[in-house]
């Protein structure tokens, strides 16, 4: 009888370092360039950007109003301002910075990128957050939300 020896498969040759990091780079440019921008054209400076059309249609807040001036507070070192520009927009800069700390120490020791699925409920309680920072910067208790007017 003659028996097939099972076939060691070879090792897959780890890529290497400077090509694990081109996506974690590639995301920080993507996200660096327009950041420079912000910085360097200050948008409380009326005339430079759009204004939102919720704002402009409601007369509210909505949740990313504010957010340029919160990317532009941020780049200048303030965070005091851009906590008052948009909260929202800061905890997410600092969620996401962190997230891509963890990327680009995965691709430094050529570890596994961190992995996350956003399901049904996630998009719920985001759309919940959303919504009641919304209601909450437009009402008198939560002026200290609201950006301010330009």
């Amino acid at each position: 009888m003659n028996a097939v020896a099972p076939q060691s498969a070879a090792p897959t040759p780890q890529p290497s370092v400077l090509r694990r990091l081109s996506r974690p780079l590639a995301a920080l440019a993507a996200v660096g360039i327009p950041t420079l921008y912000v910085a360097a054209v200050d948008p409380n400076t009326p005339g430079h950007y759009p204004t939102c059309p919720v704002l402009q249609a409601t007369g509210w807040w909505c949740p990313g109003c504010g957010g340029l001036r919160c990317v532009h507070a941020l780049a200048h070192g303030d965070l005091t301002t851009a906590g008052h520009d948009n909260l929202l927009v800061l905890v997410l800069a600092a969620v996401l910075g962190v997230l891509w700390l963890r990327w680009l120490w995965a691709a430094l020791t050529g570890g596994q990128a961190p992995r996350f699925s956003i399901g049904l409920r996630q998009t719920v309680l985001l759309t919940l957050v959303l919504a009641l920072f919304m209601i909450f910067r437009n009402l008198p208790a939560g002026a200290g939300l609201a950006p301010p007017l330009v």
